[in-house]
């Protein structure tokens, strides 16, 4: 066999080793880019998830705590609150207070803004309300001040659903 033939042969060999390694190569980078979408996609399913529960829990507790608000307004315009009353305005509290600080955690400034109004205002009230309560109000501080407060804290805490509603892209108002 000539020198030319061989260096032909030769050619030919590594030619056809080439293709198939760039062949294995490119299916090993087509292979590797799947798993990575297919973990991107993982991973914002699962971020959509826990912001979805994690709003879930806050406005179900928002929602809460100014109800036990309104309850408690209501206790004072009747009795003395009781231990089991002042328990329950504080539980609701508590957790409201919980899931607002996970909220801070992983939701977007277009969500703390909002929530962060709705959370000031339900502080407020409760201050207002503890502070009737224990006989210490503030100048201008009354049962009819503090019931209208809390008659507002439902257009912030709308205000603060809608946003979580729109970082988690559901559309429309109901």
């Amino acid at each position: 066999m000539d020198t030319a033939a061989v260096v032909i042969a030769v050619t030919g060999v590594a030619g056809t080793l080439g293709a198939a390694l760039l062949t294995q190569r490119g299916a090993e980078r087509a292979k590797r880019r799947e798993l990575e979408l297919g973990q991107a996609y993982q991973e914002t399913r699962e971020n959509l998830a826990l912001r979805r529960d994690c709003y879930t829990r806050l406005y179900r507790d928002a929602r809460q705590f100014a109800t036990a608000l309104n309850r408690h307004l209501h206790v004072l315009r009747d009795r003395t609150p009781g231990e089991s009353d002042v328990r329950a305005l504080d539980e609701a509290k508590d957790a409201h207070r919980n899931h607002w600080s996970e909220t801070l955690m992983i939701a977007p400034d277009a969500v703390i803004a909002p929530g962060d109004t709705a959370n000031q205002a339900l502080t407020r009230v409760y201050g207002t309300i503890k502070r009737l309560e224990q006989g210490n109000a503030q100048p201008g501080e009354s049962l009819q001040s503090a019931t209208e407060a809390q008659d507002e804290l439902w257009g912030l805490i709308k205000v603060m659903r809608h946003a979580m509603r729109q970082d988690l892209g559901v559309s429309g108002e109901f």
